[in-house]
């Protein structure tokens, strides 16, 4: 891709960005909408997991897929492609006549937005070639994420209280057409060197994993063990049979030699963790707040503010603090912020509180806000650049899989406690453990975030930097 003069640099950055708003936004506010979803489509607690999670899953099974074609018949092409196909689905959404077309037509989101936010840090990243300009880059993009989850439960609280639930995928349309047309014009094409061949069996092995455990996760406090434990065998042999095929081949959907390196693998399981607790706290909150407490859409919204505003302030900082001093420190606070938030829910039912609520939810935005920044800047810095797609989809991957185990566990968690009872009876109690899982996420994001970001880490991603490029010639010449 050629050198683009600094504001075509930032014109690039918004486009992208403008990408990464909606596919944040939908998800913001869309949990606003779940409490109404629930009234009007008869819905129950597992239905509305599945509103969420068949989104996220689809996000989740495709993303790498999206990274390595967009590497391999050209980054904007596939942008492109994605901006049109999630703004046709959020138009079907909104014209959804019951829940089960809901959710397909969720489906078909997701497919447009797998070719987004993984194309767009691809494209991102190979647009900021400058190792601290990408930093800041990355902070801004970190500052979008908070900018919907400020903005998502305001607008979808008046959007809900004013014109109902389907107006909130009417968002998405003007914006995903401007961006389409902006892309067009002003987002130069660019593809990897040699990027990888498609890996089929790779794909239907991640579908298969993500989509039987996703349902075993949901569907167990409402099934049998008979009528769930296929499921989970079936995510149990997708799993193996992922790690058995693919260090074969020459070209794999995942390659598993990224994960010598502990910086990576630590961002990877820090992102799932960072956006488990980040899906189960969203959907969480947002029952409780209108389900238990009788508040509108538009009050829970206000509500939700003081987690939104920190996410927002904290995550350019993040990004700064990423360009000069490294992904340690906002790591450490990250982790730190969210555990005592899940704990002041598990420990002091903070929930019953204004004073103890308004806390917990100030200290998870500041942690969620910290964290964005620096999983995105490991899982890119040290790969190989024509790989740039691949890296960021792994990262990518991560964040959408970790949400969608949030909302399933926390939800089954919650469905098992409250039972046949009503949510104002039992909601406390119920989500009690939820709120202790929500901690445990929080923990792994502190001591992996002490633990992967020292020398020895740092070692060990210079090691497997040279590996890689040691062992990706002899595998150049395999395919011809």
């Amino acid at each position: 891709m050629p050198e683009l003069s600094h504001g075509r640099r930032m014109l690039v950055l918004a486009i992208c960005c403008m990408s990464l708003l909606i596919v944040s936004l939908d998800n913001t506010v869309l949990n606003v909408a779940l409490p109404s979803l629930q009234r009007e489509l008869d819905a129950s607690t597992s239905g509305l997991q599945w509103t969420i999670d068949a989104y996220t899953l689809v996000l989740a099974s495709l993303l790498m897929l999206a990274g390595s074609t967009a590497d391999r018949i050209g980054r904007r092409r596939v942008f492109m492609a994605g901006l049109v196909v999630f703004t046709l689905g959020s138009l079907l959404c909104s014209l959804a006549p019951d829940l089960n077309w809901l959710v397909v037509f969720r489906m078909v989101q997701a497919v447009g937005g797998s070719m987004l936010n993984p194309v767009a840090m691809s494209i991102i990243t190979n647009t900021f070639t400058n190792p601290r300009e990408r930093a800041r880059a990355i902070g801004v993009w970190g500052a979008v994420v908070g900018l919907s989850m400020a903005a998502g439960p305001l607008v979808g609280g008046v959007l809900v209280d004013s014109v109902g639930w389907r107006s909130i995928f009417w968002v998405n349309l003007p914006v995903g057409l401007a961006a389409l047309l902006l892309t067009w014009r002003f987002v130069p094409e660019s593809r990897a060197p040699r990027a990888r061949r498609p890996d089929p069996v790779g794909q239907v092995l991640v579908i298969a994993l993500f989509g039987s455990l996703t349902y075993a996760i949901i569907e167990a406090p409402h099934g049998t063990w008979r009528s769930t434990a296929p499921f989970a065998a079936l995510a149990l042999i997708a799993l193996l049979s992922l790690l058995r095929y693919e260090p074969r081949r020459p070209e794999p959907l995942i390659d598993l030699r990224f994960f010598r390196s502990a910086p990576f693998s630590g961002a990877t399981v820090i992102a799932v963790s960072a956006f488990a607790a980040l899906g189960g706290f969203l959907f969480l909150s947002t029952l409780y707040l209108q389900n238990v407490r009788g508040l509108s859409a538009l009050e829970a919204g206000l509500w939700m503010l003081p987690m939104a505003v920190p996410t927002f302030l904290c995550a350019p900082l993040s990004g700064r603090l990423v360009g000069s001093r490294g992904p340690r420190l906002p790591l450490l606070f990250a982790g730190g912020a969210m555990t005592v938030s899940g704990l002041l829910f598990a420990l002091f039912e903070a929930e019953t509180s204004n004073a103890t609520l308004v806390v917990g939810y100030v200290l998870f935005g500041v942690g969620f806000g910290l964290v964005n920044a620096p999983i995105t800047n490991t899982a890119v810095s040290g790969m190989p650049t024509d790989q740039a797609g691949v890296a960021s989809a792994v990262a990518s991957t991560s964040r959408q899989l970790g949400q969608t185990l949030g909302v399933a566990v926390l939800g089954a968690v919650l469905a098992a406690g409250v039972g046949a009872s009503s949510y104002a009876d039992t909601f406390v109690t119920a989500s009690r453990p939820g709120w202790w899982i929500l901690a445990a996420c929080g923990a792994v994001v502190l001591v992996l975030g002490a633990l992967t970001t020292g020398p020895w880490a740092r070692g060990t991603a210079e090691r497997a930097a040279a590996r890689l490029a040691t062992e990706e010639r002899p595998r150049a010449g395999v395919g011809g």
